[in-house]
């Protein structure tokens, strides 16, 4: 089944070229551009409030909604998605294409080229996508990069450098691919293929083959579509890929099962774009994805950095906790999230529910909260990344305080296992999840002084010495200040961590969803947060401390030792403390402690 393309003609070249931008946009005009949606705006567009979800991304949470994964009725009850009649291509992709047709016509190749993919579904979601991959139907990917090179060489142009990844059956990757920047965008390239299994093999014997077999092979129909450069048609090769698209539904172009077995990686693939799209899985699928064999094939066929790579996908994206609410019920928490062995305390039965019921009330109560929530982050980018870490560590807050011993018998935290080993991500993520989970501790000694001053003498002894008394009025200053100075830039992140997790709940977590409770766990990060705000302590970790090492040790008359990193400390607390303080007056301070010292 093909679509004829509106409004996109990239023939013939030689008028097209001499067309400027503004006479394009007029054409596109004329013949009524952009094409007209298919059908109604559904229902998922809108929050459950009734606010669409655009407005909630335009307010800091990427098209975040307080809602909970769809139950299986109000799956029933979804609405047919918009999906466009055509593809309106980009200035810059019509430029790209034209020259890929170029370089088929010069050397007389016959090549047919084709987009696939979630490029071409995109499209006709009406979303913009630089995820360009051609498929080629005689040749492949490196031989046609370096056709491309050859044009350009006679173009007179900078000839680009050509990647190629290697196929690895082991590792369920069947196909090489070459890549190729093209006018600033990487392309890659990839032949068509077929594949065959022998008898008691999983590993297939692949060969060209064509658009149809290829698009068979593809891991969701949604993705089996092809934009054909050649024709400018859309190509829906399994006959059912735009119907899905347009039902909102996650289903494999072969039997599910089969097509996991071939390569396990995709059952995350299809949790998370159904999670993204807030489409559908269909049962079949689902039935398939939670069989015991796929769930073994999963975990021992495919690499851990290729698990941990779609995980971290789920969780950048826009809607986790509905990835993270299929891994759950399709059984494939501890498959995904890997534990090492003889934690301390023992993982609980039920703790892939405790995981998911934290990542759903975390998620709700930053959407009440407010964007505040990961404005850390000093631009959108580290935004994004609190926002990620953020949800980390309330999917692994109930075992932040379950370690292991490690090779070395030295005591590890479990999330730094799950983070580093089992999903393989940047030691740095783990470090940070890690240090969210200590500081939400210390953070829950603040609040239980927000609610109450019966501590405050104890918390003041903790932080008082021999030679230096905090005033009582600077008591929660100067706790504060030390979190965040450890912190840091990530300190409202932990707060709200702390709100999740003081006070204790119960084993099965399912008091943390009611109102109530959640309106209660708001206010006490909201007077935290604007008790750390009129301190004046956001961005106190850059602070630099009045007195150095070599002054110290010069006013203490010693010649260092773990003496001066007493002091150093201690001077920190005094600056918290006095914030208006000078260091004349810091020196003076310390001349006095001095003498106090000599006398005791």
């Amino acid at each position: 089944m093909s679509l004829r393309l509106r409004g996109l003609h990239l023939l013939p070249l030689l008028r097209r070229r001499s067309c400027s931008p503004l006479l394009l946009r007029r054409r596109r005009l004329l013949r009524g551009w952009p094409p007209p949606l298919v059908s109604a705006i559904p229902s998922r567009a809108f929050g459950s409030s009734g606010i669409p979800a655009r407005a909630c991304a335009s307010s800091g949470f990427s098209g975040m909604a307080a809602v909970s994964p769809p139950t299986p009725q109000q799956q029933q009850q979804r609405c047919v998605v918009e999906v466009r009649e055509g593809v309106e291509l980009t200035e810059k992709e019509e430029r790209i294409f034209r020259r890929l047709l170029d370089v088929v016509r010069h050397f007389g190749l016959g090549t047919q080229l084709r987009v696939a993919g979630g490029w071409v579904r995109d499209k006709l979601l009406g979303k913009d996508s630089t995820d360009i991959d051609i498929a080629l139907d005689n040749m492949t990917g490196q031989n046609f990069c370096e056709k491309v090179n050859e044009y350009s060489e006679l173009l007179g142009e900078e000839q680009k450098g050509i990647g190629v990844i290697q196929c690895n059956p082991d590792q369920s990757k069947h196909l090489e691919t070459a890549r190729m920047l093209i006018f600033d965008i990487w392309i890659d390239f990839v032949n068509l293929r077929s594949e065959k299994y022998a008898e008691n093999s999983r590993i297939p014997t692949v060969e060209i083959g064509t658009a149809k077999e290829d698009a068979f092979r593809r891991d969701l129909t949604i993705n089996s579509l092809f934009f054909n450069i050649n024709t400018n048609t859309v190509e829906d090769l399994t006959g059912r890929g735009i119907e899905d698209l347009k039902k909102g539904l996650i289903v494999t172009p072969l039997p599910a099962k089969a097509t996991f077995l071939d390569d396990p990686l995709r059952v995350l693939r299809a949790i998370r774009f159904a999670a993204r799209f807030n489409f559908t899985l269909t049962e079949d699928l689902k039935d398939a994805a939670s069989d015991e064999k796929v769930k073994s094939e999963l975990g021992s066929k495919i690499s851990k950095e290729r698990i941990g790579h779609e995980v971290d996908l789920m969780m950048s994206d826009k809607h986790p906790v509905n990835a993270m609410c299929y891994i759950r019920d399709l059984g494939l928490f501890y498959v995904v999230f890997a534990f090492p062995e003889k934690p301390d305390p023992p993982v609980p039965d039920k703790c892939d529910r405790l995981c998911f019921s934290h990542i759903e009330v975390a998620w709700n109560l930053a959407h009440s909260i407010g964007c505040s929530v990961f404005s850390g982050g000093s631009d959108s980018k580290s935004q994004d990344e609190h926002r990620r870490l953020c949800f980390y560590s309330a999917l692994f807050t109930p075992v932040r305080n379950t370690i292991y011993l490690d090779k070395k018998s030295k005591k590890i935290p479990v999330t730094n296992y799950i983070i580093r080993d089992s999903l393989k991500l940047k030691a740095s993520d783990a470090d940070t999840v890690v240090n969210v989970h200590a500081a939400s501790e210390k953070f829950a000694e603040l609040i239980n002084l927000l609610e109450s001053n019966e501590n405050l003498t104890t918390v003041k002894e903790k932080l008082d010495d021999e030679y230096l008394e905090i005033p009582t009025d600077s008591v929660k200053r100067v706790l504060a200040g030390l979190i965040l100075r450890e912190i840091k830039d990530f300190w409202r992140v932990a707060l709200f961590i702390c709100t999740l997790t003081y006070p204790e709940v119960s084993s099965g977590g399912d008091s943390l969803g009611q109102p109530d409770e959640l309106h209660q766990r708001k206010e006490k990060y909201t007077r935290a947060e604007r008790l750390i705000t009129e301190l004046e302590l956001d961005g106190v970790w850059k602070m630099k401390p009045l007195l150095d090492g070599k002054a110290i040790m010069g006013i203490m008359q010693v010649k260092g030792g773990p003496l001066i990193g007493k002091w150093q400390q201690r001077l920190l607390k005094w600056q918290l403390a006095y914030p208006r303080g000078t260091t004349e007056e810091c020196i003076e301070w310390m001349k006095q402690s001095q003498s106090k010292r000599q006398k005791v």
